[in-house]
């Protein structure tokens, strides 16, 4: 086997292990297994709460409802005559399901042009930084994961205008979130974490 061939091997070797988990973790109604699955996830909310204020349990559970911790996670597709697909029903990716736009303001904002929305350091980051502005310009408590998320959804002018009060399923959903988050934070007094 030439040189050339058995380099190109092992670097395809390395390549197809090197990109991360993109998968969730198991046991997605369990705050510490989740947190004791993925040590980085753990890590990177609290480097959040240090930075931005919000809690642990609000950002587990807007990620859960937002792409249920897959790292890749995308929108549908988008089908005309139910079979042609036309591409996603929006930007949404990551685990925040951060729009492109968004993402990019953030990245702006914050001087982070390498952060990446499939990294979860990078996406709870963001979320910090977006639920702050829900804070400022709503006046949305950083703990307050109901209208949190309902801000996350709708985005400030949307939230402000109360354009969820059309969206009866939304509230119902921003409702499963608040209660996922006083789940978690209940765990969360339980588990042995280290971070």
């Amino acid at each position: 086997m030439s040189k050339t061939l058995r380099a190109l091997i092992i670097v395809l070797l390395v390549a197809s292990c090197g990109g991360g988990q993109t998968s969730a973790p198991r046991g997605l109604d369990d705050a510490c297994t989740i947190l004791q699955q993925r040590p980085e996830y753990y890590r990177a909310f609290r480097a959040a709460e240090r930075r931005w204020g919000v809690p642990v349990h609000v950002q587990m559970a807007t990620i859960h409802q937002e792409s249920k911790f897959v790292a890749d996670a995308r929108t549908p597709f988008k089908y005309v005559l139910g079979v042609i697909p036309m591409g996603r029903q929006s930007s949404a990716f990551g685990y925040s399901q951060a729009l492109d736009a968004t993402w990019d303001e953030y990245r702006n904002a914050q001087g982070r042009r390498s952060a990446k929305r499939d990294r979860i350091k990078d996406a709870t980051d963001f979320m910090g930084w977006y639920m702050n502005q829900s804070r400022d310009r709503n006046g949305i408590a950083l703990s307050d994961a109901r209208n949190q998320y309902l801000a996350y959804h709708e985005g400030h002018t949307g939230f402000s205008r109360q354009s969820y009060n059309s969206k009866a399923w939304l509230v119902a959903v921003a409702g499963k979130v608040d209660a996922r988050a006083q789940m978690y934070q209940g765990q969360i007094a339980g588990c042995r974490l280290r971070g």
